[in-house]
């Protein structure tokens, strides 16, 4: 059985994504499985993984999403990856119902 892409974590969530950076335009495409029988969830980006821009993209798309501020995600693992680790930080109490909620919609 799969892992899911999301983890409640002390401080906050874990969540797993894979990049498709030089995409034709910026979205969240669902969830996929990745190659560590762990759910990932797809994000498009139309940045270059240069310079950390499609990182930073990533941070952008999801922050807009979730209606947080970009400064309380950070990529933990994965940074020159198409697999990445980000950290949410928050209150359990809060971005457990705002995440499982909007992975559900995915």
């Amino acid at each position: 059985m799969a892992k899911p892409a999301l983890e409640l974590v002390e401080g906050g969530a874990r969540l797993f994504v894979r990049a498709s950076p030089r995409a034709s335009r910026n979205a969240v495409q669902g969830i996929a499985p990745g190659a560590d029988e762990r759910m990932q969830v797809k994000v498009a980006v139309t940045a270059v993984p240069e310079d950390g821009k499609a990182n930073a993209a990533i941070i952008k798309i999801l922050a807009k999403e979730w209606r947080i501020a970009k400064s309380s995600i950070d990529i933990v693992a994965g940074g020159t990856d198409r697999s990445k680790v980000l950290f949410v930080a928050g209150e359990r109490a809060v971005l457990e119902p705002l995440l499982t909620t909007w992975l559900a919609g995915l």
